[in-house]
């Protein structure tokens, strides 16, 4: 209960609040798994990532030793903090079940294959990271995707225009 001594509505799936989405990681990869990861945080970074600053252009997911760390996502400094503030491109620790740690780092020891985030956002208060096991696409592959998208648009747009 909180003061008021009303109750809280605990959290559903619709209550997550979008922050940044990778949208390279969609136009570079094919996505064959997600996975929901919540992440080792500081203050100051928590209060940067409310204020919608982040970038996750450069970020991939690395398992090392049983754990799975997020490296090269940009989280800028917090405008109002201390001498305390953080580094901007630190190692994050992600949050996952152990099994879905090591489902992860033998998926990612094949060919091809790599850990991507895909989307930050808040749900319930708490930062989580969608990150996705995807291959990575080839140039033809993406001229491919392309053509498809544009093809499905006109036919919307065709569609529409005739109802």
């Amino acid at each position: 209960m909180s003061r008021s001594g009303a109750k809280r509505a605990p959290a559903k799936e619709s209550d997550s609040v979008p922050v940044s989405f990778n949208r390279e990681a969609q136009h570079s990869y094919d996505v064959e798994e997600r996975y929901e990861a919540g992440m080792a945080l500081t203050g100051t970074e928590v209060k940067s990532l409310r204020g919608g600053r982040v970038s996750l252009r450069e970020g991939y997911v690395r398992v090392a030793n049983g754990e799975a760390w997020l490296e090269g996502v940009h989280i800028p400094q917090y405008e109002h903090g201390t001498y305390i503030n953080h580094e901007p491109t630190r190692r994050r620790k992600l949050l996952l079940h152990k099994a879905q740690i090591r489902e992860l780092g033998q998926k990612s020891q094949a060919q091809g294959y790599t850990i991507v985030p895909l989307r930050l956002y808040f749900k319930g208060g708490r930062a989580k990271l969608e990150v996705a096991l995807a291959r990575g696409r080839r140039h033809y592959d993406k001229r491919q995707a392309i053509a498809e998208r544009d093809c499905k648009r006109e036919i919307a747009r065709a569609v529409r225009d005739r109802s």
